[in-house]
């Protein structure tokens, strides 16, 4: 295990802080099981402050970092880092949170133990300001069937916890602009391939939220999107017409219909477990 070779694929674009992308990279520069690279995408012209940040990191030979002229999303960016990944194993890791430290390598010896799984991932916990100050914690399905029985409702795979197997991804064509939902739309691609899942129901990532997070996770855009997901599932096969009806109204509701604040409670107190009260 200790000799075990491994990519890490990460985006970052303007808006990202630089004190968040340092920590983030340290965070996996860090791990027990070290990765050999980080393919880091520069989704577009960077701050003046991130570039100072990667460029404080040339000198590390394990860090690669790809360029793109303009910004092009997360879907796309991640397919270029993809493909410039060297290692067929891969860690996702985003911009803005951390890693605990032995993550990869117990995400490792699931994927060395269990040769037919192609993807792993974890719980998260979700924090504010300070990686101590955590507020909520995600749990996951484990096991396959129970992860492909949950994906007909929601997303079972937190995406930024993930490590794959970069041909399984690459067969069903890699990573596809979907915005807002690009890892829900290569799961359900992966599924129908027979492809198969398996999450540590422990939290090896910490995510970093605000309030502006509940508020992403609102509005008919956000509704919209994802019931493109629930057509392309109901047009496949993979959930019936009760279901689809189930998904949509359920997320109008949630995207649509409440208010920000008390989605905030919804996903704190029913879709996590944690406390309320969010500071900023």
């Amino acid at each position: 295990m200790k000799n075990k070779r491994y990519s890490v694929l990460m985006s970052v674009y303007y808006k990202e802080k630089p004190i968040y992308l340092k920590e983030s990279l340290e965070s996996m520069l860090n791990q027990t099981i070290k990765p050999d690279e980080i393919v880091l995408v520069k989704d577009g012209p960077l701050t003046n402050e991130l570039e100072q940040v990667i460029n404080n990191y040339v000198h590390n030979s394990r860090l690669k970092v790809i360029s793109i002229e303009k910004n092009v999303g997360l879907g796309r960016a991640l397919n270029i880092g993809l493909e410039n990944c060297s290692n067929e194993i891969i860690a996702r890791m985003d911009t803005d949170d951390i890693a605990i430290l032995d993550r990869c390598e117990k995400q490792l010896k699931i994927l060395e133990t269990n040769k037919e799984i192609s993807v792993v991932g974890s719980g998260i916990t979700e924090f504010i300001i300070n990686p101590d100050n955590i507020i909520a914690y995600k749990e996951v399905k484990s096991t396959n069937g129970e992860i492909i029985k949950n994906m007909k409702f929601r997303n079972p795979i937190n995406h930024p916890s993930v490590m794959f197997k970069k041909k399984d991804v690459m067969d069903v064509g890699g990573y596809k602009h979907f915005e807002l939902n690009e890892d829900y739309f290569l799961w359900i691609r992966m599924s129908r391939k027979g492809y198969k899942f398996y999450n540590i129901n422990e939290p090896l990532v910490k995510m970093r939220i605000t309030n502006e997070t509940y508020l992403r996770r609102g509005g008919i855009k956000y509704f919209k999107t994802q019931k493109k997901l629930f057509d392309y599932m109901l047009k496949n096969r993979m959930i019936n017409i009760f279901e689809y009806l189930f998904n949509n109204c359920i997320r109008f509701i949630l995207r649509v219909l409440i208010p920000n604040n008390i989605r905030k409670i919804i996903y704190l107190k029913i879709l996590r477990k944690g406390k309320v009260n969010i500071v900023t």
